[in-house]
């Protein structure tokens, strides 16, 4: 060991180091996550000639370079990178356990290959026997596409090294061992070293990289924050076990939209793509039930239909429960606030349960027209017109706000066949003719509840 080495201790929750032991991390706040390691200092006085080599550049003096895209062939997947996979890119992909994360890594790579790229895919979890028979299911063999099982950091590098390849997979980060580290691999430490070199390998050999991540009980990626920072794509691998869709959702794209998805369906030999999300998530609506409704929301460029679903009941507690699935819990309540105030409704009382059909996970203000319909409707316990789509924010006044984008989700709207479509009044000045949809402006909820029922 050398003696410039020193010892420090590590939080494993949020990566916040202390020069000495503590119970607590003092800035999490997480008991027992400080892990003792390794500290190296390199020579100073090299890392200063180095600095005096590089001279900054005039902006207006920089050739622009268009960046290098290469089509995967699964449209989904390119669409959600902002148009295909950029050359020298470090991408990190995220997602529960058995969600598909690794499947849909084996079916890019296929992909590549069949067009003739050499592609690498590294398993610290898995065997190459076990890849294989994974692969023969998937149909994702090849001459072209390389595997190996392999943890060590330093060999991973000469591996990765040995040949041009198109796109290398880390399957998966957390497996990756620095034997010049002294923690374990899953560590705070091994993770951001292990993520380090990996930018280096891909920023200069050019070789796009991708590396699989676990995640926590909440949904994050494991490990320190600074690894999203240091990638320039982050995707989460989105989904319920009991449902067979899943959704790739873009969070970071230094490339492209941070607002795509791409919409996939787990089948037995793999994930197929699905291109008209709006027909699949609404195939299995029943006509005129009660607290059903059909909303437009707005993923990137794309508007999918959605079916929102809501039910209020007696409840046989003191305090009424909330349930909420696939929408933002604050807003539901806001709504219901909204819904009791301004229409003299008594749902505060009641039990609520809220849903988006399917397993989608809709964000956006604009479905909060859909959930008040829904609750309304359920709480009347009368169906909604089978042909009407809602569309609108809602204000603390029970006003109705215009939102982003009306024309192209009314658009979507017509042609899945809906023949009316509520939205904000403000919003129709800055939509042209739609043909087949007749198109209602409301200002105020009160005129949808009277419109509805």
């Amino acid at each position: 060991m050398k003696k410039k080495d020193k010892f420090i201790f590590t939080c494993q929750a949020c990566g916040a180091q202390t020069p000495k032991w503590m119970g607590q991390c003092p800035e999490c706040g997480a008991w027992d996550t400080l892990t003792e390691g390794r500290l190296l200092s390199g020579s100073k006085s090299a890392s200063r000639v180095n600095k005096l080599q590089v001279q900054p550049v005039a902006m207006d003096s920089i050739e622009l370079q268009e960046a290098r895209r290469v089509k995967t062939g699964i449209d989904e997947f390119d669409r959600v990178l902002g148009g295909g996979i950029v050359s020298g890119s470090l991408i990190l992909i995220g997602g529960d356990p058995g969600i598909g994360k690794s499947t849909l890594m084996l079916q890019v790579l296929s992909e590549l290959s069949d067009k003739g790229n050499k592609t690498l895919y590294i398993s610290g979890e898995e065997s190459i026997s076990q890849i294989k028979m994974r692969g023969k299911r998937l149909l994702s063999e090849g001459s072209n596409m390389f595997v190996a099982a392999q943890t060590d950091l330093d060999t991973i590098l000469a591996l990765a090294q040995q040949e041009k390849y198109a796109a290398v997979v880390i399957d998966s980060i957390q497996t990756v061992f620095n034997p010049e580290a002294s923690s374990t691999p899953g560590s705070v430490t091994q993770i951001r070293e292990a993520s380090m070199e990996f930018m280096k390998l891909s920023k200069e050999k050019g070789i796009p990289v991708f590396l699989v991540g676990h995640v926590t009980k909440v949904g994050a990626i494991a490990g320190p924050r600074i690894m999203e920072h240091m990638v320039d794509t982050v995707l989460y691998f989105e989904g319920d076990k009991s449902h067979v869709f899943r959704i790739l959702r873009s969070v970071k794209n230094r490339f492209g939209s941070t607002n795509e998805i791409g919409v996939f369906e787990m089948k037995t030999n793999g994930l197929a793509q699905v291109s008209n999300p709006s027909a699949v998530f609404l195939s299995e609506r029943f006509p005129n039930a009660p607290g059903s409704i059909v909303a437009a929301s707005m993923e990137g460029t794309r508007p999918i239909l959605i079916e929102i679903q809501g039910l209020a009941s007696s409840s046989s507690f003191g305090t009424p429960r909330r349930t909420v699935l696939g929408l933002d819990h604050n807003r539901v309540a806001l709504i219901i606030s909204v819904m009791e105030k301004r229409l003299d409704m008594n749902v505060s009382s009641l039990d609520i349960f809220m849903n988006v059909a399917g397993g989608v996970k809709v964000t956006e203000t604009a479905a909060d027209l859909g959930i008040a319909a829904a609750l309304a409707s359920s709480f009347f316990n009368k169906a909604v017109n089978d042909s009407i789509v809602l569309i609108g924010e809602i204000g603390l006044t029970g006003e109705i706000r215009a939102v982003a984008h009306v024309e192209s989700r009314i658009k979507e709207a017509a042609k899945m066949g809906f023949s009316q479509c509520i939205v904000p009044k403000n919003s129709i000045k800055q939509i042209t003719k739609v043909k087949n949809i007749n198109i209602i402006g409301v200002s105020f909820l009160k005129e949808v509840m009277e419109i509805l029922f």
